[in-house]
């Protein structure tokens, strides 16, 4: 059915973030009812497309840094994450298709945990920093293990690596144990960390191929001069000829 502008009269607008436009209808979609403390509940996070994901994971598989050894340029980046948010944990962690691997890590031990107890693969659907100041308030995470575990985590905060495809490799990301919220410098920090971040695996990945392509140059006029020397030693075999 097409409305006109004039059976709208009377008809109160309000914001609809969710369909990507300033203003909808009010009964486009029911309003979720608060919480008995007054707030609205967090939104669900939707999943992306099968397509979307697969192309993305393989995006994350051209850096060729999954399982690789720890790199002191990573490890710096994340301790400067962890001082400048005043966190015990920062981790540089890398979402593929079933886990979180973390690159880099200060304040843990562990080097991956899987997909589906991972706030970063909330915050790679984000296009700006994904925060939760108290897990034990938000009903995404209050029963996750590693809020309930001896991780014990209270606060994250998350800022997503997209490259230049729009795909969210991963996330730079700071961890309390207690609940807290960062203020505007830490979050523009933060931010910034992670471009440094992703600039130094945009790095690290052409350097790969500057050097794969050498060594493929190198194999190829390595092939020339054996064919060269092959023809030589046929001519003479051939003609008699002495070089």
């Amino acid at each position: 059915m097409t409305l006109k502008r004039e059976n709208l009269q009377g008809i109160q607008m309000a914001p609809d973030e969710t369909l990507g436009r300033p203003y909808a209808l009010e009964y486009d979609s029911p309003r979720k009812p608060a919480r008995p403390n007054g707030r609205l509940p967090e939104p669900e996070m939707s999943a992306p497309s099968p397509s979307v994901e697969l192309a993305r994971v393989a995006a994350l598989d051209r850096y060729a840094i999954l399982d690789t050894e720890p790199e002191q340029t990573f490890d710096d980046l994340v301790v400067l994450a962890a001082y400048v948010c005043k966190t015990p944990i920062a981790m540089l962690s890398l979402v593929d298709d079933h886990r979180q691997w973390f690159k880099s890590k200060v304040g843990v031990e562990i080097r991956e945990t899987p997909r589906e107890t991972s706030f970063c693969a909330y915050a790679i659907q984000q296009q700006d920093l994904f925060i939760v100041p108290d897990t034990r308030n938000d009903a995404r995470f209050r029963d996750n293990p590693m809020v309930l575990d001896e991780q014990h985590i209270r606060f994250y905060a998350g800022a997503p690596l997209i490259n230049e495809e729009g795909f969210a490799l991963g996330t730079l990301c700071v961890i309390d144990r207690q609940p807290r919220e960062l203020d505007e410098a830490q979050k523009e920090a933060l931010k910034s960390l992670s471009r440094l971040a992703l600039g130094q695996m945009e790095l690290r990945q052409n350097l790969r191929l500057l050097k794969d392509a050498l060594n493929d140059r190198t194999r190829e006029e390595h092939a020339r001069e054996l064919e060269l020397k092959r023809l030589e030693e046929k001519l003479v075999r051939v003609l008699g000829l002495k070089l």
